[in-house]
């Protein structure tokens, strides 16, 4: 297990690179950036001052250089202008938009933006669960339709709708605040127990709006995936054995219907951040999403690329813990290779 482990933390080194390259070429493909555009519109104005420090800036972070050598320098590989360091260094950029490094910009926004993920995808699969197996179990009795009818308004029903009406009632009938995760007066302070708690009630609308859908998905996939299982002649003759219902569908048809579902996380984290954008704007949540799509809309590089990367090394850590925990679920999942026989 240990061995495995750290072989797929090599192997993710490489896989970072290229979609870090991959990225950065995508950034890239729009014509000009940030400070060309500035520049141009600022001549237009006819301020030559302020055009003159936008292309000390341009030479400053290298971006009057060739493609490759912007990326190597923003990677590290390459040393930048005046001592401008890269990723490996610890130097994720500066964004010209907030006129600020980018580890400022997105600081505390990182952190909450995993919060807010592992509160979902917890959310998601403590829902969907119990109810994927009751579902399948119970297979077209009121229940089975009940959930059905509900997975199905689920996946249906816009997320930021869903958002601004459990906004509404939770400002109603619990007095929180609209918007954020975190009240107001903790804006800014130190984290505390009084801050940890206005954090966690806060994550409540945001963890259901954005599981929802996700929630749904999960519930029909294990519904189907369990349903086969049932239907697959060793759980008849398991039946005829005389072993007892809930301990043939834990030990045999569960444990096999679990695999796709496990499997998933990896897929789940980056969707969740992906697919947030719009909550996070409607619900004004300090998160990664607005700011992605601020920077990508401004061709804010340095920012959209460390963001991009941060949703990739989430992506390839979840694939990694849902890779253990199959390994873990089905011992027909070897992590090493067997021997040559």
């Amino acid at each position: 297990m240990g061995t495995y482990v750290i072989r797929r933390l090599l192997t993710m080194i490489p896989t970072l690179i290229v979609v870090s390259l991959l990225m950065f070429l995508v950034i890239e493909l729009p014509p000009g950036d940030y400070l060309t555009n500035q520049i141009a519109e600022l001549q237009a104005q006819g301020e030559s001052a302020s055009v003159a420090k936008l292309e000390f800036l341009r030479n400053e972070f290298a971006l009057d250089r060739p493609f490759l050598e912007r990326y190597l320098i923003w990677i590290g590989a390459l040393p930048g202008p005046n001592g401008f360091s890269g990723i490996l260094q610890g130097n994720f950029g500066w964004s010209f938009e907030y006129d600020r490094p980018v580890t400022e910009v997105v600081g505390q926004t990182v952190l909450l933006t995993i919060v807010l993920n592992l509160a979902t995808v917890l959310f998601v699969y403590v829902v969907s669960f119990p109810i994927g197996i009751y579902s399948a179990t119970r297979q077209y009795s009121w229940g089975d339709y009940g959930i059905t009818l509900v997975g199905y308004l689920g996946l249906a029903t816009p997320n930021f709708l869903l958002g601004l009406i459990l906004l509404y009632y939770a400002n109603v009938w619990f007095g929180l605040s609209v918007g954020g995760l975190m009240a107001p007066e903790y804006i800014g302070e130190p984290w505390s127990l009084a801050k940890l708690g206005s954090v966690l009630a806060h994550l409540i609308v945001p963890t259901i709006v954005i599981g929802t859908a996700g929630t749904a998905a999960m519930i029909r996939r294990l519904r189907a995936n369990l349903l086969d299982e049932l239907r697959k002649p060793y759980v008849t003759t398991a039946r005829a054995k005389g072993l007892g219902e809930r301990t043939l569908l834990v030990k045999y048809p569960l444990r096999m219907a679990l695999n796709p579902f496990i499997a998933d996380i990896g897929n789940l984290l980056p969707q969740l951040v992906s697919g947030s954008v719009i909550v996070s704007v409607v619900l004004n949540l300090p998160t990664v999403g607005p700011i992605l799509l601020g920077a990508l809309q401004s061709q804010d590089q340095y920012l959209a690329g460390f963001i991009l990367l941060f949703v990739a090394v989430l992506t390839l850590v979840g694939m990694l813990i849902s890779d253990l925990l199959l390994a873990m679920l089905d011992p027909r999942i070897r992590l090493e290779g067997g021997r040559k026989r």
